[in-house]
């Protein structure tokens, strides 16, 4: 027989969800089964997989040693690490101390975490093999908690492009998650993006556009309300807004604050470039000849697209006490362009700030 205790990171799920992580081999109907044949407890007690999970709540699973071991899948961890005690994933070495690098935090509470993602990193695994911030961030969370056992896994609750840098959120706990998640769902989180743009732009504006994917090429199709009206397959389009904010500005590029009000798969890279106004470094979407002169010039090596801020009012989470409102610095490759392009002044940070 096993007993779990639910810790604080596991409370306010199901209890069926939390077997299925607990159990990944096992399956939903044989769960099921052994809730019904009480081979699972809740609270010493029969339960259909549907109750609430509390912290300090107990289940216990009367399975055999290898039967648990099976399903829970931890034969399989057990071969797969190697003698100083280092997780193998396909012959991949996965050390805090040797491969990852440590995470930029901007603020930290019992819930949340955000961090600053640099340019380089993927927000989520693509293939088996990758490291990516997520994994970052389970190995700063197990260091910091002494690698407690839980069934919790961290998550990610908005995702950047691998060459975009920026605010990533993530839940530290189920109710974390779930709170992130909703925020950014329901768009209660104000969301501001800083990027190095071609050309001049001297006015504020909002954009309000369409945009569909194409998952086969990984990239976005812009159209505008008029050409969606007329459009015949108005189904796979979706309605995108983006406001941008002038800063500063010479005779070929421009910074500009952008306030995210949709969160569309590459809607600021399609939807600057859709009004002639492509983003320094943007291969995709971008101007190669704008481009050739920022990689020439001052040794750009990614798009100049960056999430500078975040705003999580305390009215979209019952434990918040304050608004929290996390910026981050400029960096420094834009700081680099400003500065070479002669419209870097003193103070240019103070004045982005402002800007709302």
């Amino acid at each position: 027989m096993r007993e779990f205790t639910i810790s604080s990171l596991e409370a306010g799920q199901r209890l069926d969800k939390y077997l299925f992580k607990l159990l990944p081999n096992a399956g939903r109907n044989f769960i099921y089964k052994m809730l019904r044949k009480k081979n699972i407890t809740f609270n010493n007690k029969k339960a259909d997989g549907n109750e609430k999970v509390c912290q300090g709540d107990l289940v216990k699973i009367y399975f055999a040693d290898e039967t648990f071991e099976k399903f829970s899948g931890k034969d399989k961890a057990n071969k797969n690490t190697s003698k100083d005690g280092l997780t193998l994933d396909k012959n991949i070495l996965i050390s805090n101390k040797k491969l990852l690098p440590a995470l930029d935090i901007i603020y930290e509470n019992e819930d949340y975490l955000l961090v600053n993602k640099p340019v380089g990193v993927l927000s989520q695994k693509a293939d088996a093999k990758d490291i990516a911030l997520v994994d970052m961030i389970e190995e700063y969370l197990a260091q910091k908690e002494g690698k407690p056992f839980s069934t919790f896994k961290a998550g990610i609750c908005n995702r950047l492009d691998r060459n975009t840098s920026g605010i990533v959120a993530a839940g530290k706990s189920i109710y974390g998650l779930q709170k992130l998640s909703e925020g950014f769902r329901l768009r209660t989180y104000l969301k501001y993006y800083i990027a190095v743009v071609k050309g001049v732009i001297d006015k504020r504006a909002l954009i309000t556009s369409y945009l569909s994917k194409d998952e086969h090429i990984n990239k976005v199709h812009i159209i505008s309300e008029q050409e969606y009206r007329q459009c015949s397959n108005k189904e796979q389009y979706v309605a995108i807004q983006t406001e941008y904010i002038p800063v500063c500005s010479c005779s070929c590029l421009t910074l500009l604050k952008v306030h995210l009000l949709t969160g569309k798969s590459h809607q600021i890279r399609a939807h600057l470039a859709y009004i002639n106004h492509p983003i320094a470094g943007d291969v995709k979407y971008g101007d190669n000849h704008f481009n050739q002169y920022v990689f020439r010039q001052y040794k750009v090596k990614s798009q100049m697209l960056h999430a500078y801020e975040l705003h999580i009012p305390k009215k979209s989470d019952d434990k918040l006490t304050q608004d929290i409102i996390v910026k981050t610095d400029i960096p420094d490759s834009f700081i680099s362009v400003l500065k070479g392009e002669k419209i870097w002044e003193h103070g240019i940070q103070e004045v982005l700030e402002a800007l709302h």
